[in-house]
């Protein structure tokens, strides 16, 4: 699947869904109900836009690693911990999951304009490093 593809996925088949979820639904696995996830979705897509600039936390020795998993097609597994992230889910900050997930639509529009024309720029992502356009797209889906 090309980046295109992806980023059509993300903007159309994905959005589709989370639209069509009460905010309170529970996920089959982890602490967040769906207006926290699309929340948290938000806040990873803010990273690749370079509103949220964040450091390396993955050390040196783990880096590459890390980065082979993130560009393969393995899912993650459940309940991965986040060690940036509390045991409990954090509380919401819009008033409603549609206003959620139309700041996600926002953010995801600003990442494309933020890599407009230097698709090789790169922001940092604390556990897998400096990531140009076609890796966060990549992650993010």
């Amino acid at each position: 699947m090309t980046t295109q593809e992806k980023l059509n996925w993300i903007r159309k088949n994905f959005i589709d869904m989370i639209k069509s979820l009460p905010a309170d639904t529970k996920g089959k696995w982890g602490v967040m109900n769906a207006q926290q996830m699309v929340e948290h979705m938000s806040y990873s897509v803010k990273q690749a836009n370079g509103k949220d600039k964040r450091k390396l936390l993955t050390p040196d020795e783990l880096l590459e690693r890390m980065r082979n998993f993130m560009l393969s097609d393995k899912q993650f597994k459940e309940n991965t911990k986040n060690v940036e992230l509390p045991d409990t889910a954090l509380p919401v900050q819009n008033p409603s999951m549609l206003h959620s997930v139309e700041e996600l639509e926002a953010e995801i529009d600003l990442m494309v304009q933020h890599f407009d024309g230097n698709e090789s720029k790169s922001e940092m992502n604390p556990f897998f490093g400096a990531m140009n356009y076609d890796e966060w797209v990549h992650l993010l889906h």
